[in-house]
């Protein structure tokens, strides 16, 4: 299961170009920015199922299954807190190796102080 958030008008351009990347996987959660014909298209290409709620300006509806985008807020929150920490959030750490272990630091502190 694949998670996109913090979606915004146009999302579904950008991911559409790095679809191709993507890990296998099942599903994607994705948020509103997230739903178009396109998009949605490709992922059934790949066999992906999308678990994108539709924008207000869709005619046709098109379900999806509530109970996996209803806990998404987990993760949300999960990036909230590694955003706390300043270096994260401003990424002054130019090597992605060195990003890469600040973010490892931070989660380990989140998970030891039960937060």
């Amino acid at each position: 299961m694949l998670l996109l958030t913090e979606g915004q008008a146009s999302d579904h351009r950008g991911a559409a170009l790095m679809l191709h990347k993507l890990p296998p996987a099942s599903e994607l959660i994705g948020d509103r920015g997230y739903d178009s014909g396109r998009f949605r298209a490709e992922l059934a290409a790949r066999g992906i199922a999308p678990c994108i709620p539709l924008t207000r300006r869709r005619k046709v509806p098109i379900p999806h299954d509530t109970v996996p985008y209803r806990q998404r807020h987990r993760i949300e929150i999960m990036f909230r807190r590694l955003k706390d920490w300043r270096r994260i959030a401003i990424c002054y750490d130019r090597c992605a190796r060195t990003f890469s272990s600040a973010i490892t630091i931070a989660a380990s502190v989140i998970f030891s102080l039960g937060q």
